[in-house]
């Protein structure tokens, strides 16, 4: 039932407003539970501005209140404790969620896959928000995506990586098809929750790790214990966020909420991409020029070898026996391949000529 037929209806209204939603009556103070420590940067500043978002569209209609990760329920504890009705909400990343199915991992990075704006394409008109209700659905959750980290580091390591040989044995943190493909290279792949890897690489239990990028990773303090910086990220050209409700919660919400709660995600998601970029490029300067980091470009044969390992198991899971694991993979690498075509042309033509020795004033 819309406002403005409330207003019109009289005594039919009334009196079917006696079943409607608490929310058309009064306020509702709604749980988000995240991965993440309280009020990380990043991370856990987007959380926090879609909580804020949502409570001021909503006019205090629906209050969002904000929970660190172990606050309520673990790091990687949130989807489920959303599922059952724990809490109303999440943020975290789609990556955490593949053992429940494979296909979701799609819906946030896959390596030498879709860049950032790539993958908001992909979800907004590719067909990717339809699978992506469908895979959540099932699980008794609604998902919306809130921002990318755009492209992450390969990550933080103690030693120069020379050779497909230095991957053999090598403990390291990562997430998702990431930490598949680097399983594949032979690395003995360790999955952490953000506020766990800092501890991990001083004890030495890890020898390297990659959690998002310079800003967040500079707040985690990671460049003080290894302090060879590698890229290109090809493992998680996107990391996309995202928020996720208790399905039935949230298809109890009248319209006009639900309207509120996907325009916050959607405004939410490009503020926060955008931070990352202003963010991250700051912090690699102090990273290097306040702190030693030393920045490395991975050699040429390895970032074959990971497309390889990668082009394996894209092929997989194109053949996958999870019908609907298999039928996002079709959807994803034909969006990959066409995109791919374009983009050689549109942002990497434009990067390529922006690195050309130009005459060009230092500000």
């Amino acid at each position: 039932m819309t406002r403005r037929t409330f207003l019109a209806g009289g005594a039919a209204a009334a009196a079917s407003a006696l079943a409607a939603p608490a929310f058309a009556q009064g306020k509702q103070e709604w749980k988000m539970v995240t991965s993440w420590p309280k009020n990380a940067p990043g991370v856990g500043q987007s959380a926090n501005r879609i909580a804020q978002r949502i409570t001021d569209l909503s006019g205090g209609r629906l209050t969002i209140k904000v929970y660190g990760a172990n606050e309520l329920v673990p790091a990687f504890g949130v989807f489920d404790a959303v599922a059952q009705g724990t809490a109303e909400m999440y943020h975290s990343v789609p990556a955490y969620w593949i053992p429940k199915l494979k296909g979701i991992g799609f819906f946030g990075s896959f390596p030498f896959g879709l860049n950032a704006p790539e993958q908001m394409a992909w979800m907004y008109h590719g067909g990717g928000q339809a699978l992506y209700d469908e895979a959540y659905g099932a699980l008794g959750v609604k998902g919306l995506i809130a921002g990318s980290s755009g492209p992450q580091w390969l990550g933080w390591f103690r030693k120069e990586l020379k050779s497909l040989d230095d991957f053999k044995g090598l403990r390291f943190r990562t997430t998702g098809f990431n930490g598949e493909m680097l399983r594949r290279a032979g690395a003995a792949v360790v999955t952490l929750p953000g506020g766990e890897i800092f501890q991990a690489l001083q004890a030495g239990t890890i020898d390297g790790a990659e959690f998002i990028g310079p800003w967040n990773d500079a707040a985690f303090g990671f460049h003080q214990v290894a302090k060879n910086f590698y890229f290109p990220g090809v493992g998680e050209p996107s990391s996309a966020e995202e928020i996720g409700f208790n399905k039935a919660k949230y298809d109890a919400l009248p319209a006009d909420l639900k309207a509120m709660v996907r325009v916050a995600a959607m405004s939410a998601s490009e503020e926060t991409t955008t931070s990352y970029e202003v963010n991250h490029a700051q912090a690699l300067k102090e990273l290097v020029a306040k702190h030693g980091v030393v920045v490395r470009e991975l050699p040429r044969e390895l970032v074959i070898a990971l497309g390889n390992a990668a082009g394996a198991l894209a092929q997989e899971l194109l053949e996958d026996k999870d019908a609907l694991t298999k039928k996002i993979a079709q959807s994803y690498f034909r969006f990959r391949n066409q995109t791919a075509e374009y983009a050689r042309y549109s942002y990497g033509g434009q990067i390529n000529a922006r690195l050309l020795p130009l005459k060009w004033p230092a500000a």
